[in-house]
């Protein structure tokens, strides 16, 4: 069983007309950039709790934010994003998962393959000096629908202006002049990301961390491994790691 504390909504910001971004106060205890928790509300007298991943950066700060889309029907998401400035939201004093940088081997380039709000937990990472310290080049790859949908493109675009980040807006539903048509998996299969980076990866110098829906993660996993990359286990460490972001 959780252990629940409140959070107080400080602020809340959206993006287009079902993105929207939480932030809560809070005094959680530490952790790690990649990581999630859970938020819950009472609806009608029941406690309704769903996971998610932290954005911000860790830090001794109670603030923490979170990407959420409005699910249609959904049993969480709409009372979420009708809350106002000052309400109360029960979060899980506990974080959790191990989709985090201490799991990754160290490599020359970093491929952060994410679609919709699963860009959360890279964007988490973006801030973490650990990420410089092992990767001589990041490239974060977001997949999604309309070039609505990509979202917190001025963090985005400062820390490629200060760090060796490589940053690849993949659309799917819409021409875009300054990115890539298409999916993250075609973009894989015909090498066109690799072309497009300019980077030949090849197992010896590149490390791919996924997140995104299931089938998302099993068909990008399942090229990479026609491409020769291998899952990165504790007890056998390789190149693919992997989160299923529902």
């Amino acid at each position: 069983m959780a252990n629940w504390i409140d959070g107080t909504v400080t602020d809340i910001k959206w993006w287009n007309q079902k993105l929207f971004s939480l932030t809560l106060s809070a005094s959680l205890p530490s952790y790690k950039a990649g990581q999630f928790t859970k938020l819950a509300m009472t609806i009608e007298d029941k406690k309704i709790a769903r996971a998610y991943s932290f954005v911000n950066t860790p830090s001794q700060s109670d603030l923490h934010e979170f990407l959420l889309v409005t699910v249609q029907d959904g049993l969480l998401s709409p009372p979420l994003s009708e809350l106002s400035i000052g309400e109360t939201v029960h979060v899980a004093e506990q974080s959790s998962g191990f989709f985090t940088l201490d799991e990754v081997p160290s490599s020359k380039y970093l491929w952060l393959l994410s679609t919709g709000t699963a860009i959360g937990p890279f964007l988490s990472m973006l801030g973490d000096p650990e990420l410089w310290q092992k990767f001589e080049k990041v490239i974060l790859v977001h997949g999604v629908r309309k070039k609505e949908d990509l979202v917190y493109q001025e963090l985005i675009v400062n820390t490629c202006q200060s760090h060796p980040l490589t940053f690849v807006a993949m659309v799917s539903q819409e021409t875009i002049t300054d990115g890539l048509s298409g999916r993250i998996t075609n973009a894989l299969t015909s090498k066109t990301l690799f072309d497009y980076v300019g980077v030949e990866a090849s197992p010896e110098n590149s490390q791919f961390m996924l997140c995104g829906n299931p089938e998302m993660v099993k068909e990008t996993t399942q090229i990479l491994l026609d491409l020769g990359f291998t899952r990165n286990r504790r007890a056998k460490p390789g190149n693919i790691t992997v989160e299923q972001y529902w």
